[in-house]
């Protein structure tokens, strides 16, 4: 500033020495007027003059010059020269940032595809190549469901696309099993994230395998304890009598939760279940009997019907895990206490059945985990109600087989409410009013 001052202060003298050397030659030969008019012209043909030379050397694009001089224009280039400097070293730096970042996104062994509003590729990395069958540069500016020909992969692409689409084979190998997500970013472009999942899903078959395998051979074994068990009379032994007893219990406990095991190897194999009209007024009873019996007049068990509509999908499988809820809300709630079965419909077209009890609750940090396999918030109350451990991952199995979803809501001393949520596509009008005869 101190220097852009100075220079303004010389140039303002300078003006007026020329004007008043002007003035002096006017007096002089009698044309004061002209004199000034011509020192005008020529104070002002030098300001065009530079201001030409910076607006060509500007419309190039190139580093002003250093300043020659001290004057206005000289402090004017430099400044100008300065902020140029700064500029291109930034731009420099952020090439280099660019270039790292690029580089980093190239090594990453998952394949990362950028693309734009209309899902024409931007960029891709060398693991897209290998993973996608993408070619450099080929395939750049093409559409990205042009070259990835499957029909999940298109319909999924063109969605929402807010949940990863798991298990797609490769289009270069149909034995790799890719995992895809979509991530959005600015300006309506996005980024897809592919993932080799061949080994996970390997390893998963493996465990599924081997629970199925070890389950499937503990039941004999299990069957011939519990006959042997069954043979000896607790009246025969009384000095054992308590012995037996925990034995037999035990020993009905592990037939469950090999029965339990298997039927989660089964629900695991399953891509689908039948579907079938299930009609739910019928299906609520039988389930409020069940929990009857089972509380042998313990507990209050209400049913509620706020939507009239049937449920398409597997009877023998949507049965049991019904059953489970209601059975699991009998258990853990004291006598006394209330059991609530409700059929209601959603804002959204859907529909949920909810078993509500008025037991002890779940706090908060276990939610997340109860549909775990052998997850238990307390052991020992477990243990004493019966229960394995594997009937909620169960109800989950069969809910995600119908497109559904379990919601849990539990604090405690304010009892616990389990839903079932089911979608739109999967509500049925009542037979009379479809129409049917």
């Amino acid at each position: 500033m101190r220097r852009l001052r100075r220079a303004w202060r010389a140039g303002a003298w300078r003006l007026a020495a020329l004007f008043a050397i002007a003035l002096a030659i006017g007096l002089a030969s009698h044309a004061p007027i002209a004199c000034l008019l011509a020192a005008s012209a020529l104070a002002l043909g030098y300001n065009l003059l530079r201001l030409a030379r910076f607006a060509r050397v500007l419309a190039t694009q190139r580093l002003v010059p250093a300043a020659n001089g001290s004057g206005v224009w000289g402090v004017i280039a430099d400044t100008i020269r300065e902020r140029q400097r700064l500029a291109l070293a930034g731009k420099r730096r952020m090439l280099r940032r660019l270039h790292d970042f690029r580089d980093a996104a190239a090594a990453l062994p998952d394949a990362v595809v950028a693309l734009d509003r209309e899902q024409r590729i931007e960029w891709f990395n060398a693991a897209a190549a290998n993973l996608l069958g993408l070619e450099y540069p080929r395939d750049l500016g093409a559409h990205l469901h042009d070259l990835v020909r499957a029909p999940r992969f298109a319909e999924w692409l063109h969605g929402e696309a807010g949940d990863p689409l798991a298990d797609l084979p490769s289009p270069v190998d149909a034995e790799r099993h890719l995992s895809l997500r979509l991530i959005r970013r600015a300006e309506d472009r996005s980024l897809l994230v592919v993932r080799d999942v061949s080994q996970l899903l390997r390893l998963e078959q493996v465990r599924r395998d081997f629970v199925a395998n070890v389950s499937h051979e503990l039941r004999t074994p299990l069957t011939v304890v519990h006959g042997y068990l069954d043979m000896i009379e607790p009246e025969q032994v009384p000095e054992y009598e308590s012995i037996l007893h925990e034995l037999r219990n035990q020993s009905r406990r592990m037939t469950q939760i090999v029965e339990d095991l298997l039927t989660l190897s089964r629900l695991e194999a399953r891509d689908d279940l039948p579907r079938e009209r299930i009609n739910m007024r019928p299906l609520l009873l039988a389930l409020s009997r069940e929990a009857a019996a089972l509380s042998q007049g313990q507990h209050t068990v209400l049913v509620e019907m706020d939507d009239g509509r049937d449920l398409l999908g597997s009877t023998k499988e949507l049965h049991s895990a019904f059953s489970n809820l209601v059975t699991n809300a009998v258990r853990y709630t004291p006598a006394g206490g209330q059991v609530t079965l409700r059929w209601q419909r959603e804002a959204d077209g859907g529909a949920r059945l909810a078993v509500a009890d008025t037991g002890h609750g779940i706090p908060a940090q276990h939610l997340p985990r109860l549909t775990e396999r052998f997850y238990r918030v307390s052991t020992s109350r477990s243990r004493e109600t019966g229960g394995t451990g594997l009937g909620l991952s169960i109800v989950k199995h069969v809910l995600q087989l119908h497109q559904a979803r379990l919601e849990i809501q539990s604090a405690p001393g304010a009892g616990s409410t389990f839903s079932c949520v089911f979608g739109h596509e999967r509500l049925l009008e009542p037979l009379a009013l479809a129409g049917a005869p």
